[in-house]
């Protein structure tokens, strides 16, 4: 399911408060700054830094 434009306007990463963006490929939050990746688990994002992973250069 996509994310709203107005949620993704208004979420900001926990960690570095930087810029997140919807990757419709891998269903999931990604952070522009920290390259931080934050889980969709029953069509809700999941902002807490334990449960995000790091985006691996390349992917």
């Amino acid at each position: 399911m996509p994310i709203k434009k107005e949620l993704l306007e208004i979420l900001a990463c926990p960690a570095c408060h930087g810029e997140i963006v919807h990757n419709v490929e891998r269903d999931c939050l990604d952070c522009q700054k920290c390259r931080r990746r934050y889980p969709i688990k029953d069509d809700i994002p999941v902002m807490l830094i334990d449960e995000s992973t790091v985006i691996e250069e390349g992917k």
